[in-house]
């Protein structure tokens, strides 16, 4: 930070823009984090030196570890490879060249496999087909079983599972809702510190649905008919999901048909035939197949006795209920489509003014110019044309939301009944009160005091409440290393690893490099060091070597006597890692117990917080409580009406009832957003003007002018830097790795499509009217875009080692995980090497310096 410049404190002085050594970070940072609306009144001194300087330096000076300290992806090394790409795309996209002449490679190809994986949008809620990571598995049918308790027999629903491999014979097994329960419970205790979906609470409710069916007089065959006549179903959509209405189950069948009359032979009848707990069965397949979707889980061995143990054989009328529900299925998946086709053309009408309306926002000041008409006008009726179309346009978009997330979904049942549990508890008549008469800045002062004084220069409770978080972590990180202490049964060894994890850093790093020169791993580095005490004897460290060499043998060849021997090196691997994450722990406890740390959280929330609640205080936001509650009330109507009525004769009917409810509370919500702009005293105009100038950045670049690329080149040939003709082939030997590199990466791409298709894999359906605006509109182009893609290393997530029970089984997968790493960037082209081109380096920073530093 002190190479960075105003207004952090420097021991070199004042450092001007053009002498700093980081002139993108302090353009992002002058530009576009300090004038941040609210960051914009933070005092240079008493903010940004005296707290956020100081805390930052103390921090570092903590040294947390690193991903390469745990073997794993650390929270924070993810987000700096996100941060920096970012950072890449936007002075790529931002900082132009004088000649105004950049040519992208562009691969039209690649376009056309987008558009296929799009068709598979809707291929998760399928039936039949979808297989993850090995399993085709479809919740099929739910039947009755009779199970004695004491003297009498209960009933209980059991659900049919069909279970498809490859390879293998197709499968059903029988579960009841215990047994899902069950399942959780084994995962947990399998793979401890996963974090799995919650299990789907039961529901016990039975959906009703109409059918049509005919052909022929005997009544006897009239339930079976009714389930496979297809004719009947094709031409009357009467049988839709709309058909679907909650009703009482009789006890003891899944299929009961209600016929209405007799009928004459040949003609067709209508039916309606109870689907006993249909809305249980998709939302446990929804579980079932998010689990299978991490490769983990799927090989457990929990789900693999679940989804193979005790077969079982189905029956006739079994059958008939798998079909009628296959048959429900496929309904379902068809009128989702044709509710986004729709939906899809309904937005499409409105393609000419929101044409119009793009070109308004992506012109200069556009975004102010829009909320300035909010800002202005009292009712979307008064907006001009191009924002009440803009205004339609939301309402299909969250017409279409609504649907998607309670209704066409596996897991919309659970939902929905969730959301519905949520609305009915809160107490929003008590909520407007207490947000109408409180005021809510004085009185999170009065809790900031409460939680952050120090009496008497004792801890303050906020200290306390997170060092007794913290101190809990310790504990049992104590726990751990003490039982692992106890198995390694050497007190030389552990001592050695506890005083690598306190030594200072250049000892660390020596350490570090000693391994990575000799080839070994870290921890035989650290017990040979000389460095760290106690010095061992020639018999430890070759019984250290030893266990490490048995440690290779069983991780790559599998072989159980040298599982043995290897026991006490992982343990030895283990010990290191809970080393170094309690000292994070203490660390962090210590940064905590700063009183800078207290006032840097003191000086955030006057920053963020009182502007905003100012705000909404003199915009009487506690109106729009109210006005929120009427808006669920209203919601939860319109989808009981369209579980519960049979609209699918008109599709457009479905479609027009989730537009008219947003069209009913948009003056509603209207009336919130323009309040608040009315009160805002300038902070949402600031904020619009922040954006803007984000935008302008990446339209037009800086205002300090163009980098000349050109003269560079021109200029370090004139001064004999360089050599023309060396310069310029090592120029066209860099463009061609670059076309090779991207054809590289679109064949790998197509590739993964091609295998995540066939795997069953899904890619979002894009939204009706989400191609309105486009990258290009704000100054990106879409194949920078493309680029961040280009280079995956580091992306991948990992699972926590520590998942694993077994420290062996642990690094099998890591190296396994490296291995096709290296494998699906094998064929990678090699980057030229480079020479003359690197003399232009300091002229090009230099050019940059002048660039960036307005």
């Amino acid at each position: 930070l002190q190479r960075f410049g105003a207004p952090f404190r420097s021991d070199y002085g004042e450092v001007a823009p053009v002498d700093s050594d980081l002139p993108i970070l302090r353009f992002i940072f002058v530009h576009h984090v300090r004038n941040f609306p609210f960051l914009d009144q933070a005092r240079e001194k008493e903010f940004w030196q005296d707290k956020l300087q100081v805390f930052l330096e103390l921090f570092a000076q903590k040294h947390i570890s690193s991903s390469e300290d745990r073997l794993e992806e650390s929270k924070r090394r993810k987000l700096a490879i996100k941060a920096k790409k970012l950072v890449e795309l936007m002075m790529v996209s931002g900082i132009p060249t004088a000649s105004g002449y950049e040519e992208r490679i562009r691969f039209s190809e690649l376009e056309v496999v987008d558009r296929g994986a799009q068709d598979q949008g809707l291929l998760v809620n399928t039936p039949e087909g979808h297989s993850i990571n090995g399993w085709d598995v479809n919740v099929a049918g739910v039947r009755t079983t009779s199970v004695k308790r004491n003297f009498r027999y209960h009933q209980h629903a059991e659900f049919i599972i069909r279970v498809k491999q490859a390879g293998r014979p197709d499968h059903y097994v029988g579960r009841r809702y215990g047994e899902f329960a069950k399942l959780h419970k084994r995962l947990r205790t399998e793979l401890p510190g996963k974090i799995l979906a919650p299990l789907p609470r039961k529901n016990k409710s039975a959906t009703s649905h109409t059918f049509f069916s005919g052909g022929d007089d005997d009544d006897a065959s009239s339930v079976s008919s009714s389930s496979t006549q297809n004719t009947g179903m094709a031409h009357d959509d009467a049988g839709s999901l709309r058909n679907l209405v909650a009703t009482g189950h009789r006890r003891g069948a899944s299929l009961q048909p209600d016929r209405a009359s007799p009928r004459a032979s040949g003609e067709y009848r209508r039916e309606r035939v109870t689907l006993y707990r249909e809305d249980q069965r998709v939302s446990l397949r929804a579980f079932l197949r998010t689990f299978l979707q991490n490769a983990q889980i799927a090989d457990s061995k929990a789900m693999h006795e679940f989804l193979t143990g005790n077969p079982i054989k189905v029956n006739e009328e079994e059958m008939e209920d798998v079909e009628r529900r296959k048959l429900m299925d496929e309904k379902r998946m068809e009128e989702q489509k044709r509710f986004y086709e729709i939906a899809r053309q309904r937005a499409k009408e409105l393609d000419v003014y929101m044409e119009r309306f793009r070109r308004d926002i992506v012109e200069r000041n556009g975004l102010t110019q829009l909320f300035q008409e909010i800002k202005d006008k009292e009712r979307i009726a008064d907006l001009s044309t191009e924002y009440q179309k803009f205004a339609e346009w939301l309402r299909i978009e969250v017409a279409a939301t609504i649907y998607h997330l309670f209704l066409a979904e596996d897991n919309s049942p659970e939902l929905f009944a969730q959301a519905k549990r949520i609305h009915s508890m809160l107490p929003y008549t008590a909520l407007k009160q207490v947000i109408r008469f409180a005021n809510p800045a004085v009185v999170m002062n009065g809790v900031l005091d409460l939680f952050l004084a120090q009496p008497f220069g004792t801890r303050s409770l906020a200290q306390r409440v997170f060092g007794m978080a913290l101190n809990d972590g310790i504990r049992g990180f104590q726990k751990s290393i003490d039982a692992l202490v106890s198995k390694i049964n050497d007190d030389a060894f552990c001592e050695k690893l506890k005083s690598f994890t306190n030594a200072d850093e250049d000892t660390k790093n020596n350490i570090r490099s000693e391994a990575v020169a000799d080839g070994v791993d870290l921890v035989v580095a650290i017990l040979k060091s000389d460095d760290i005490k106690p010095e061992l004897s020639p018999e430890q460290i070759g019984k250290a070597f030893n266990a490490y060499v048995a440690w290779n043998n069983a991780v790559e060849n599998v072989d159980d006597e040298m599982k043995t021997g290897a026991q006490v090196f992982a343990y030895l691997k283990q010990l290191l890692k809970m080393y170094t994450r309690q000292r994070d722990k203490a660390m962090m406890l210590s940064v905590i117990e700063e009183s800078v740390t207290l006032h840097l959280f003191r000086d955030l929330f006057k920053i963020f917080y009182e502007p905003l609640v100012r705000v909404y205080k003199s915009a009487n936001v506690y109106n729009s409580v109210t006005d929120f509650a009427a808006f669920m009330d209203d919601m939860f109507q319109v989808l009981d009406h369209a579980q519960r009525q049979d609209v699918s004769a008109d599709p457009n009917q479905t479609v027009q009832s989730f537009i008219d409810l947003c069209a009913r509370h948009q003056d509603n919500f209207y009336k919130f957003v323009h309040e608040v702009h009315i009160h805002d005293n300038g902070l949402f105009t600031q904020l619009m003007g922040w954006l803007e100038g984000i935008l302008e950045f990446l339209r037009h670049g800086p205002r300090g002018g163009k980098l000349d690329m050109n003269a560079l080149f021109q200029g370090a040939i004139e001064m004999r830097q360089i050599d023309k003709a060396t310069a310029i082939t090592e120029i066209n030997n860099l463009i061609k790795w670059q076309e090779e590199r991207k054809k590289w990466h679109q064949d790998k791409t197509r590739q993964k499509m091609a295998a995540e298709n066939s795997g069953g894999a899904t890619a979002s359906t894009p939204p009706p009217g989400s191609s309105t605006f486009r990258s290009s509109d704000f100054g990106i182009n879409e194949a920078d875009l493309a680029d961040l893609d280009d280079d995956d290393t580091g992306s991948e997530s990992r699972e926590d080692s520590e998942e694993d029970a077994n420290p062996i089984v642990a690094e099998q997968k890591r190296r396994a995980k490296k291995q096709d790493h290296l494998r699906r960037n094998a064929g990678e082209p090699v980057k030229p090497e480079v020479k003359q081109l690197k003399m232009l380096r300091e002229g090009f920073l230099s050019m940059l310096r002048m660039v960036l530093a307005d």
